[in-house]
């Protein structure tokens, strides 16, 4: 499951670098007067997707490990989904259903590694 959460990691912080603003408006998503902190985001996001994608390929090597995976996994889905609940109005229905998707799939990932571990993080 490392394996999936690199990648969901590194596709988001991909697109977080290269922060296109067709692409932000297509999905409705909040944009940004300044593309840094996207960009400075999709930096760690693609960091930490590289590393789960170290420790998916070499257990033990000391990349990031499933107990970092999954608190991470949950502190930035409960964030994003915090952030709809208080200011979903700001955002045409596709953002709130973008968003929503998004924290729902991160959760998911969550979820299943933390079944797979067999205990909470």
């Amino acid at each position: 499951w490392l394996g999936l959460d690199a990648l969901v990691n590194g596709v988001l912080g991909v697109l977080l670098l290269w922060f296109p603003a067709g692409l932000v408006r297509w999905l409705g998503v909040p944009g940004s007067v300044s593309g840094f902190y996207p960009r400075v985001l999709g930096a760690v996001l693609f960091g930490i997707g590289w590393a789960l994608l170290l420790e998916a390929r070499h257990p033990g090597c000391g990349g990031l490990g499933m107990r970092g995976a999954i608190t991470i996994n949950l502190c930035g889905a409960l964030a994003v989904l915090a952030w709809l609940v208080t200011a979903h109005s700001q955002l045409p229905l596709r953002g709130v259903v973008t968003l929503a998707a998004v924290a729902g799939v991160v959760l998911l990932i969550a979820g299943i590694e933390m079944v797979s571990r067999g205990r909470r993080p």
